[in-house]
């Protein structure tokens, strides 16, 4: 008899769950006796890899080696949606991931990621420590999962073959990367440019080839996926700052005494600003070797026409009152910044 494709893979992300577990347990084959594990798809030196070696190190410290980490980078267990998927079961402790996968299960965890919400770093930094944060991450519980903090991602800018984009009409008609999402997707096309989801790892060559005219990214990936060499008009929209998240499993989590569930929560907030300086040196980094290689970087000539173009998007995806409340909270931080 033919199994079905979701059969099989299933099975196969049980049975690499479970040789995860084999690993780790050791002769003792007590789940308190080994390190928690974690996923990350990037690769070891990135700073979200760094952040969580660094929580490791504070459990170490703080339990004189009883608690650690061991980390898993570079896309070793596999995608994000399948690693997410052995987390929730439990296969996992730890998990690094984009916000895109859990879009589909938790409705909360689109709202970082629409356009123009964050008017600024700043703005999305004291969403997210704060109390808009909070209901984020208490969000997953349902999915046997626990929200332990947030990382940044970066500001995202588009660039493109063509020419600086000042106004959304400079877009029309252009074919730009996006990711696999249909948020994104509804994004690019309210903006007048046709929406082309693709893997990252084929944009360069649909850039040199002409497949595509543009795409959206952070500094740091515009400059590391040599995108800039055939896409040098970088035009800064900042249109998404979604950050990315570090999710326990909630079977591992229970497993864990009081005493040290507040140590790893302790342990991923000291990660935070360890990451963001991290990030925000890679950034700078990033941008003043473009600016030396030559790209043309560009200020939009007025931002409101572009988030005007949103209301649709925003109408489509705010879909519950507990969303529509969660924005508010966010406009609210952003109006006492003075920049919302």
């Amino acid at each position: 008899m033919t199994q079905t494709p979701s059969l099989n893979r299933r099975r196969v992300l049980q049975a690499g769950a479970a040789g995860l577990a084999g690993m780790s347990l050791g002769a003792c084959g007590q789940a308190g006796s080994r390190p928690l594990l974690s996923s990350d798809t990037h690769p070891s030196d990135y700073p979200t890899v760094q952040a969580v070696r660094h929580m490791g190190e504070f459990l170490r410290e703080q339990t004189d080696g009883r608690l650690d980490i061991r980390i898993y980078a570079g896309g070793q267990l596999g995608s994000e949606r399948d690693t997410l998927e052995i987390t929730s079961f439990g296969g996992l402790d730890m998990n690094r991931v984009n916000l895109a996968p859990l879009n589909s299960i938790e409705p909360m965890t689109v709202i970082p990621s629409l356009p123009f919400l964050f008017s600024s770093t700043e703005h999305m930094r004291q969403s997210l420590d704060g109390a808009p944060g909070d209901v984020i991450l208490n969000s997953l519980v349902p999915h046997n999962l626990v929200g332990l903090c947030f990382y940044d991602s970066g500001e995202r800018s588009f660039y493109n073959t063509r020419q600086a984009i000042r106004t959304p009409d400079d877009m029309r008609g252009m074919k730009i990367r996006v990711q696999n999402s249909d948020l994104y997707v509804a994004m690019i096309r309210a903006l007048g440019a046709d929406a082309t989801p693709m893997p990252l790892g084929e944009v360069y060559q649909s850039l040199v080839q002409g497949v595509i005219d543009g795409a959206e990214n952070n500094w740091p990936s515009y400059e590391s996926g040599r995108h800039f060499e055939a896409a040098p008009y970088y035009s800064l929209t900042r249109h998404v700052m979604a950050p990315e998240i570090l999710v326990m499993s909630l079977s591992r989590w229970r497993k864990l005494s009081e005493a040290d569930q507040e140590l790893v929560v302790n342990a991923a907030k000291s990660s935070v600003p360890f990451m963001r300086e991290l990030w925000d040196a890679r950034v700078a980094g990033a941008r003043e070797r473009l600016m030396d290689a030559g790209i043309q970087a560009n200020e939009v000539d007025n931002l409101s026409d572009f988030q005007g173009l949103m209301e649709p998007v925003w109408e489509n995806f705010i879909v519950t009152p507990e969303q529509e409340e969660l924005v508010n909270q966010i406009q609210s931080i952003g109006s006492e910044l003075g920049g919302a």
